[in-house]
């Protein structure tokens, strides 16, 4: 996995590049959106392992760039608002084939439980936790901050612009309420 970095921020990773390009044309003008998110993403699991001594393997950090990829990658490839199962079964099956079944463990747990409201808690706490929390604050754009620095979160955003990614999701979330009212927010788990 290459990765660049440019002022503290990680702004290419290979493995993500190429998933990401396989996947543009289902993405449609929602591409740069969704890769920016996926990035930072990535960069507040950066700053979370930084603020709690965490030190980041090189296969961690690959860990969190595919979980981050495929976290939400069934709205596009399977048209789907309920997405974390049919996200989770595709990063399960990319990793198998790519001869990484040992993380697929890790990396469903953090698809799985990345909009979980509370705290998750269990041995695989660090990762799982870690991914939510950066999720979060992304999709609350900042005002969720976890104790992360403003200025980081201000700094991460700046390299990776939102590009409409949170107007699509409110698109995203009132066709999905009109179809299922009853349950308009199926990713979500307490």
């Amino acid at each position: 996995m290459t990765t660049q970095v440019t002022n503290q921020i990680t702004t290419h990773i290979a493995t993500l590049e190429t998933l990401l390009q396989q996947w543009r044309p289902s993405f449609g003008q929602d591409y740069l959106a969704y890769r920016n998110h996926v990035y930072r993403i990535i960069n507040h699991c950066i700053v979370y392992a930084e603020k709690n001594d965490i030190a980041l393997s090189h296969d961690t950090l690959e860990i969190i760039a595919i979980a981050a990829a495929f976290h939400d990658i069934g709205i596009w490839l399977d048209n789907t608002f309920d997405y974390l199962q049919p996200s989770a079964q595709r990063a399960n099956n990319y990793l198998v084939r790519e001869g990484k079944a040992d993380w697929v463990e890790t990396v469903t747990s953090m698809i799985n439980e990345h909009h979980k409201v509370t705290a998750f808690s269990s041995d695989k706490k660090d990762l799982v936790e870690m991914f939510r929390q950066a999720d979060w604050i992304d999709v609350s754009m900042g005002m969720l901050s976890f104790q992360t620095p403003r200025a980081n979160i201000r700094k991460i955003r700046k390299i990776f612009p939102y590009e409409g990614f949170h107007k699509r999701l409110i698109q995203l979330t009132l066709v999905h309420s009109l179809k299922a009212p009853l349950n308009p927010l199926p990713m979500f788990k307490w």
